[in-house]
């Protein structure tokens, strides 16, 4: 068997993170850093550099990191790698629109790549809310810190949300490309970090059997769902103006449904993945808003019982309007009008309150055209399901029928299974590593173009419009711990179709 080409680490460079005491931080983004380091995949030659508000020293910085690395990181801090990442870390106090901030920031990279070689190669993570996105950039460019020039390159990432909506969104990507070129920017999904949403192209590309059958030849419908356990745990005042369309549907789950159904690329440089996605994107079928509603479903949970404790409905929770018709549910059915898919709906599904956290994409094939087995059931008749585990099981099932061992003829689902287990141990990670290293390597395949943006809006601007004009009346209309209002049942029902989850299968 022939061994994996073992990785190369990225250039020397600095991370600037803006934001830098915040949660994102301690959370995802050092203890990605601390594993990179570990894997090797780091540049010996690097730095990290925190810019926020606070007034700190380098070295309570690294203290606080230290700490939070202890708790919160994926595997043992080794001392020794802890001691040489620590000091590579400064910090940078300011205002983010303050112009002294970025002279000092300026000084600090130009200190940094004496003392630590970064060749003057830079990317700066924007860990702060989106308003603060174009003012960023904008001091970054009049401060010279975007300028590419002599062989060094730098980098910009920003989290979403990428607008509010298709204006907003313009208005945004406008402002960034005014203070850099786009192959600079880096907008950051985390949901395309995780192992099977990479292994989606692999799966699929990677093995003859079944890009034949990835089509409406074949598929008879596909089904996406993100499904969460938790409410909106202190974000009342964020889901507010956002709602669960906005937060997961729009962005998560376009792009999810984009890599699942494009077009196969030319190769797999950044630019021909993108160039696909965008092509999907724009294939999605533009509603009328008599489609929207009738194609669409609100919810909004109550109160119920989530692992035997009591737990308050939305409009109870903390920072949340007592009257609010924000959406903590969306179901959606999109029809994409290409050749491949035409004929075939998507189903998506997100919300808060649901009875487990799972992400899963699942791909039902069509039923054999003459049932021979149907007198020979031991359960009813299932057809073929494809299903990728995203979170928090990665792996993929394939449900087949099979034979039950007997002198008679009598079949019943079965499951070939796979999972990463079958690579041995692995070490748990964040789902930020891979994008972190990418971005550093200059491999923008997993990051969303401004027109994968604008097209994933364009298509959801229709629904969001005829949501907006027809307020819901029955808010909260399901249970905490139930798998949402009633009506997305019916969604799928209407087409004979349902829902799959684990406790169906």
């Amino acid at each position: 068997m022939d061994a994996c080409p073992i990785p190369q680490a990225a250039e020397p460079c600095a991370l600037v993170i803006f934001g830098a005491s915040g949660d994102l931080t301690k959370r995802k983004l050092l203890p990605s850093l601390y594993n990179l380091a570990s894997y090797h995949l780091l540049p010996a030659d690097f730095s990290i550099i925190g810019v926020a508000r606070r007034p700190l020293s380098d070295d309570v910085f690294r203290e606080q990191l230290g700490k939070a690395l202890g708790e919160l990181g994926t595997q043992p801090v080794d001392p020794n790698l802890w001691t040489r990442f620590r000091g590579r870390i400064s910090y940078c106090a300011g205002d983010v629109d303050n112009p002294e901030t970025y002279d000092k920031l300026k000084q600090a990279l130009t200190a940094s790549e004496k003392q630590f070689k970064t060749s003057g190669n830079a990317v700066f993570y924007l860990s702060v809310q989106p308003d603060f996105f174009a003012t960023i950039a904008k001091r970054l460019s009049e401060a010279g810190l975007l300028t590419e020039e002599g062989g060094r390159w730098r980098r910009v990432i920003i989290e979403k949300p990428f607008g509010h909506d298709l204006a907003s969104a313009r208005t945004l990507n406008s402002q960034l490309t005014s203070a850099m070129k786009e192959h600079q920017i880096y907008r950051i999904d985390h949901y395309l970090g995780k192992e099977t949403a990479q292994n989606l192209l692999v799966f699929r590309l990677g093995n003859a059997i079944f890009e034949p059958i990835w089509n409406r030849r074949y598929v008879d419908h596909v089904q996406l769902t993100v499904a969460e356990k938790i409410g909106v745990e202190g974000r009342g005042a964020f889901y507010e103006s956002a709602g669960a369309f906005r937060d997961v549907m729009q962005n998560h789950m376009f792009m999810l449904l984009a890599l699942i159904a494009m077009e196969p690329p030319t190769s797999l440089e950044g630019e021909a993945i993108r160039n696909e996605k965008v092509k999907l994107l724009r294939s999605i079928r533009q509603t009328t808003p008599e489609e929207a509603l009738m194609n669409t479903v609100r919810g909004q949970y109550g109160e119920g019982m989530v692992d035997g404790k009591k737990v308050p409905g939305y409009r109870q929770e903390p920072n949340v309007d007592p009257n609010s018709t924000v959406e903590t549910f969306a179901a959606i059915k999109l029809r994409i009008e290409n050749w491949r898919w035409a004929g075939v709906p998507f189903y998506l599904r997100s919300g808060k309150r649901l009875p487990r956290r799972t992400t899963s994409i699942v791909f039902r094939f069509k039923t054999p055209p003459l049932s021979l087995f149907a007198t020979n059931e031991a359960d009813p008749i299932a057809p073929n399901y494809l299903i990728f585990h995203i979170q928090p099981d990665e792996g993929i099932t394939l449900q087949v029928r099979a034979k039950i061992p007997g002198p008679t003829i009598c079949t019943r689902s079965v499951r070939l299974e796979f999972d990463y287990n079958q690579f041995g141990d692995r070490q748990p990670t964040t789902g930020y590593e891979k994008l972190l290293y990418d971005c550093m390597v200059g491999d923008s395949s997993l990051f969303h173009r401004s027109d994968m943006v604008d097209a994933a809006w364009q298509a959801a601007s229709p629904i969001l419009e005829a949501w907006n004009n027809n307020p819901p009346t029955d808010f909260p209309n399901y249970a905490s711990g139930t798998w949402g209002p009633e009506p997305a049942m019916r969604l799928m029902e209407r087409d004979n179709h349902h829902w799959w989850t684990e406790e169906k299968h």
